[in-house]
């Protein structure tokens, strides 16, 4: 694209435009230093508000549901929770150029951690699955559909289209023979339950090799619980994934849908971001190289 964005129409965010909502918004915090963070996602964007806040705001207009759901879900999941989760401080309204809503929360201390280098990864594992456990165990009444969580087929063509922009960068046959026998799968059967929906590497903290916190709420809501396994792929090796999945109490099918969802998230993240998002595509191509890696031991 040529201009550092990561979306053709990403909008126009930087420390001025964070001060300046600050000022007309939240003049009591105006004057705290305002710091861009350089971990943060490819949907929003964040900056660290002195030494215990943090400003998010959506960088592209899909975001933006993603906001009003945090907004109105975290506070009343966050007690539920045995980690720590964001903490909404103050709703910001557009203005200042900004067309949409934004968000005050409090600062999460903590690491993402690096794939590969876990200091002890089946604790992480046990610590994932609590957290998982705690949030399927809420009372999903009321619970807003998941932003993730329906049948792996609605996104059969997304799938296909990422594979054919890919060849020559991944084994497409390999992907696609993978891709087909998830699609084979029965549907998820059970009640649809609280999911986070999008448990990847960017989205845990960790403090001392523990979970401490977990990020982005934008996906979360009531669904399949399949989605929740991604983090199987994405960030634990091999035999911290069976400790996930005895954890989770995991059935055969349910298992291999999980990696399906990870194989066509990974799939679609490294179509889109490849030229704009090295970091983001990187971990895409780890995710696949995993998921190929599971297949050929299980066949």
């Amino acid at each position: 694209m040529g201009t550092g964005k990561m979306h053709e129409d990403e909008a126009d965010i930087d420390e001025s435009l964070v001060r300046r909502l600050l000022a007309a918004q939240f003049p009591q915090w105006a004057d705290l230093p305002v710091e861009p963070v350089a971990s943060s996602g490819a949907d929003n964007a964040m900056y660290r508000l002195g030494d215990d806040m943090a400003v998010r705001l959506p960088r592209i207009e899909w975001a933006v549901r993603s906001v009003g759901r945090e907004q109105e879900w975290l506070p009343r999941l966050a007690p539920l929770l045995p980690v720590a989760v964001p903490v909404l401080l103050g709703r910001g309204v557009p203005g200042e150029g900004h067309h949409w809503p934004w968000s005050v929360l409090r600062w999460l201390d903590g690491e993402n951690p690096a794939v590969g280098q876990l200091a002890d990864p089946e604790l992480l594992a046990e610590d994932l699955a609590e957290f998982v456990l705690a949030l399927r165990s809420i009372d999903p009444a009321d619970g807003p559909p998941a932003g993730w969580g329906q049948h792996l087929a609605t996104l059969d063509e997304s799938a296909r289209t990422a594979i054919g922009e890919l060849d020559g960068l991944v084994d497409t046959g390999a992907v696609t023979a993978v891709w087909e026998e998830s699609l084979r799968l029965p549907e998820w059967a059970g009640p649809a339950v609280w999911i986070h929906g999008d448990l990847s590497p960017g989205n845990v903290l960790l403090t001392q090799g523990r979970l401490s916190a977990v990020i982005d709420f934008g996906s979360v809501g009531v669904g399949d619980p399949t989605t929740d396994l991604i983090a199987a792929w994405n960030l634990l090796p091999p035999g911290a994934r069976d400790v996930y999945r005895d954890a989770l109490r995991v059935d055969e099918a349910t298992w291999l849908r999980g990696r399906g969802w990870a194989l066509v998230v990974a799939l679609v993240q490294l179509s889109y971001y490849r030229a704009t998002n090295p970091v983001r595509a990187s971990g895409a191509r780890q995710v696949i190289r995993e998921v190929l890696a599971d297949h050929q031991r299980s066949a």
